[in-house]
């Protein structure tokens, strides 16, 4: 599996994003890349060619990581401005400084016209600042994550994220982003007992794809129709990681009383 396959959904599922469901469920486009800043494996940083690559996905939502430089108050490496002129997404407000387009260098962009009802924030332990970031939409939950590089601190995340989420009211769950596993089975059992964990294909290093590090976890609940990594001249000199896609169709969401 490697790049999107356009004709096979129809894309831009507003209405499926915003809960109006009409006839036979349609499946979404979920996807996550992991952008180094806008700094490519050529050493140019450039801010529009990552905006080009995820144009390229024709996803419905899109977890950013490494979004803003990690110094200072943390400006943005992709311009909220770029973003709302060259794109059909909107970033969601989960910046905490007025110069970030994400949290932690977290970011979910999400279509124009499409509701966010709500964001929310998750402190993450370990030995370096984490964080990840939640947007809850009408039928769909999506959390953004870029997890540690030491497997003990991830799997403590990973716990954080567990216990923060079940604090929050009960609607279909994903999770996607920069996982830093490089094992294809291990490393990941605090989401066993609730989630499948898809690794679409080998992501890193951009130029010579050799690990699966970004990665999906979605309720056993979902229908995944399609998923892969993008793969193409552009997105190999990008950043140092391949975006990955799947093509799911989120369970409906109980009715709340």
């Amino acid at each position: 599996m490697n790049n999107p396959k356009n004709h096979s959904k129809p894309l831009h599922n507003i209405d499926a994003l915003n809960g109006v469901q009409e006839g036979p469920a349609q499946s979404l486009r979920l996807a996550s890349y992991n952008l180094r800043k806008c700094l490519g494996t050529d050493r140019r940083r450039a801010p529009g060619r990552i905006l080009d690559v995820i144009n390229g996905i024709d996803a419905d939502v899109v977890a950013l990581q490494e979004a803003d430089m990690r110094l200072g108050q943390r400006p943005a490496a992709l311009p909220q401005r770029m973003i709302e002129t060259h794109t059909d997404f909107v970033a969601l407000p989960v910046s905490t400084s007025p110069v970030s387009v994400g949290w932690h260098g977290n970011a979910i962009l999400l279509r124009k016209d499409a509701v966010a009802q709500q964001v929310h924030r998750i402190d993450l332990p370990g030995l370096e600042p984490r964080g990840a970031v939640v947007a809850d939409l009408a039928n769909l939950r999506v959390v953004a994550v870029h997890l540690g590089l030491l497997r003990a601190n991830r799997q403590k995340q990973l716990h954080a994220i567990r216990s923060a989420l079940a604090d929050l009211d009960t609607r279909p769950t994903v999770i996607l982003g920069d996982f830093n596993e490089w094992s294809r089975t291990g490393g990941l059992a605090p989401l066993k007992d609730a989630f499948e964990v898809l690794a679409p294909g080998r992501s890193f290093h951009a130029s010579r794809p050799i690990a699966a590090l970004d990665r999906i976890a979605y309720e056993p609940s979902f229908d995944v129709r399609d998923a892969g990594v993008v793969e193409t001249d552009l997105s190999r000199r990008a950043s140092d990681h391949l975006p990955i896609w799947a093509d799911v169709i989120a369970p409906q969401r109980p009715a709340q009383t």
